[in-house]
């Protein structure tokens, strides 16, 4: 970062109580040169602002905003107005958001959280040749792909990199039950963990028990689904849910008759953001202690990680926000890193076009999940952690366990 930025992220630090932390927001060939004021530029970012994935579309706004504030408001030296637009939840309501900053002349777009957006602006973003910094997951489906790059993973990874973990895990004549929501997000979770487990392996040899994908599900939606997938004595359950769906899906598990208390795995989102809060009572008795019934995750990122980008990362996020980041938030934060870094490399005038081409050239992302560089599909090559839902005093908090996979 140059000299004025750093300065600038020092002071904020030092406001937040991590003073003496180097802000991981560069690498110390960034800290050497410091970069020059440039003409100023216009970044778009697009979320959800409402609805079911309005929890999510903060955190990736959080994110990237918080990047912009250890580093001044500057992206490679270039004053940046953030143009903020709502996601919607559909197709067509993504791509009326891009358009909309397409035609407010940004220099590049980021954001984007639900796949099916993902996949229908597609189109859009490579015809108007406008790099798209992606900071959520990524359908398999899209590949090909000139002027979209991704900071967040492709669907079937953490599929893979928890079925890759419970292949070794299971003991022969065990029975592993998958139970996920029928849509195209699930379909690639589950197609990775299918694939990475061994498809022929008769451990988990029952078909998928698909439920209804809702975004706000009912208290009883899932129930039937939950005993026709119980009724096959499963050793454990694999699942994917997220949200609003991942708070009813664990409670219905848990208050069902008899409550399933055998062990849970699943994608990180299962307890990503203010899950474990809206079901403590359901996973901790009275005195504070954990209920039978682990719950495992697999991620990109846990926001106990030790490495100093995270202390700074994950510190600041705390103090300006109040909660802990989820990897939605630090996969923006690393979307912000990126085009810093970027923008440092197309020079003081860049096009869009000259930001893509500087987007191949960045290398290692020293990042709060650990170091991590772009593939050749422009997705990351990064490590997957096992993480476990324990007690930190009171509280519930997804614990790193050990490292399971590096993919991508």
């Amino acid at each position: 970062m140059s000299q004025m930025n750093r300065r600038r992220a020092l002071q904020l630090l030092a406001a937040l109580g991590t003073t003496g932390l180097v802000a991981g927001c560069g690498t110390d060939a960034d800290d050497s040169e410091a970069v020059p004021e440039r003409n100023p530029i216009k970044i778009g970012l697009v979320a959800p602002e409402n609805g079911a994935g309005k929890a999510v579309g903060q955190e990736i706004t959080n994110g990237f905003e918080l990047y912009l504030a250890l580093n001044d408001q500057h992206l490679g030296g270039h004053p940046v107005t953030l143009e903020k637009r709502d996601e919607g939840d559909t197709a067509k309501s993504g791509q009326a958001a891009v358009n909309g900053l397409l035609k407010e002349g940004v220099l590049a777009l980021t954001g984007v959280a639900n796949p099916a957006v993902m996949s229908g602006i597609r189109d859009i973003v490579e015809q108007a040749k406008v790099p798209l910094v992606g900071s959520n997951a990524s359908p398999v489906s899209l590949q090909s792909v000139v002027y979209i790059w991704r900071t967040s993973y492709v669907l079937d990874e953490p599929g893979r990199a928890l079925g890759e973990y419970l292949k070794e895990r299971m003991a022969p004549g065990s029975r592993v039950t998958v139970i996920a929501p029928e849509s195209s997000a699930s379909l690639d979770v589950v197609q990775g963990f299918r694939q990475a487990f061994g498809t022929d392996d008769p451990r988990i040899a029952d078909e998928t028990v698909w439920t209804t994908a809702k975004p706000n599900p009912g208290d009883s939606d899932f129930a039937p689904y939950i005993r026709q997938a119980l009724n096959r004595d499963p050793d454990a359950l694999v699942c994917n849910f997220a949200g609003p769906a991942a708070i009813q899906f664990i409670r219905q598990l848990r208050r069902g008759r008899p409550a399933y208390q055998g062990p849970l795995y699943a994608p990180g989102f299962l307890t990503e953001g203010n899950v474990l809060n809206e079901v403590r009572s359901l996973l901790v008795d009275d005195n504070d202690n954990l209920l039978p019934g682990t719950i495992h995750t697999v991620s990109n990122y846990s926001a106990d990680l030790n490495n100093s980008a995270n202390r700074v990362f994950a510190s600041a996020y705390r103090k300006t926000y109040n909660s802990s980041p989820t990897t939605y938030a630090m996969a923006s934060y690393d979307a912000a890193q990126v085009l810093d870094k970027a923008l440092r490399v197309a020079g003081p005038n860049p096009t869009p076009q000259q930001v893509n081409l500087a987007l191949g050239k960045i290398g290692q992302i020293d990042s709060p999940r650990g170091v991590w560089q772009f593939n050749q599909p422009r997705t990351p090559q990064q490590k997957w952690y096992l993480r476990s839902v324990q007690l930190n005093g009171r509280l519930l908090s997804n614990v790193v366990i050990n490292e399971v996979a590096t993919l991508g």
